[in-house]
């Protein structure tokens, strides 16, 4: 694969959620070995979401995934830590892109490569697309996991989004670890929990 064809997609999941972290991907992918039905993982279901995964990572020229946590995501806003998180995916990247193709309308400031931000870039841009997917599915077990470690939250439902299921949860258990007690939901939870 020469370099002007390193292009890499970049992906996040996870950004509105009240708990657990936004997870973002990197993916290069090789022509050579093209993987038919990528696409916004918001319009797969999550089982082809799982089909496409192992088929991402076994043919994809390089890929990097990385969380961000709830308490960088505190510290910084979502907005930032999600650029942040962009920043580290691409990095973790085995071989430097030539270009990054970022999914949104904000660009992470001081990349290793140029990149062009995309609106709507995860239904237009397979390499995006790809990174959807492994962003979301790795996002997915990490929650199932966590409604493990904290249960009766119901994360396994709703992976963390504002789901009423999970304000009642919040109301009657108050937040926990993993909660971002930076977001305004989780913050009236913790005031009632104190009072």
């Amino acid at each position: 694969m020469n370099a002007e064809s390193r292009i890499a997609g970049v992906d996040e999941a996870g950004r509105g959620p009240l708990a657990g972290p936004v997870v973002v991907a990197a993916v290069i992918l090789d022509p050579s070995r093209p993987i038919a039905g990528l696409d916004d993982s918001k319009k797969l279901t999550a089982k082809r979401r799982e089909l496409l995964e192992p088929q991402i990572i076994e043919r994809a020229f390089a890929y990097a995934v990385v969380e961000v946590d709830a308490g960088t995501i505190d510290r910084m806003n979502i907005l930032q830590a999600t650029l942040h998180g962009m920043r580290l995916a691409l990095e973790a990247l085995v071989h430097a892109p030539d270009l990054a193709l970022i999914d949104g309308n904000r660009l992470p400031q001081n990349l290793r490569c140029p990149a062009r931000a995309i609106v709507g870039g995860d239904a237009s841009v397979e390499a995006i697309g790809a990174a959807s997917i492994l962003a979301k599915v790795h996002r997915d077990r990490l929650m199932h996991a966590y409604d493990a470690i904290h249960p009766g939250y119901g994360f396994a439902m709703h992976m963390g989004y504002p789901t009423p299921a999970h304000f009642a949860a919040l109301k009657s258990l108050g937040p926990c670890a993993i909660h971002r007690r930076s977001f305004a939901q989780v913050r009236a939870a913790l005031q009632l929990a104190t009072t």
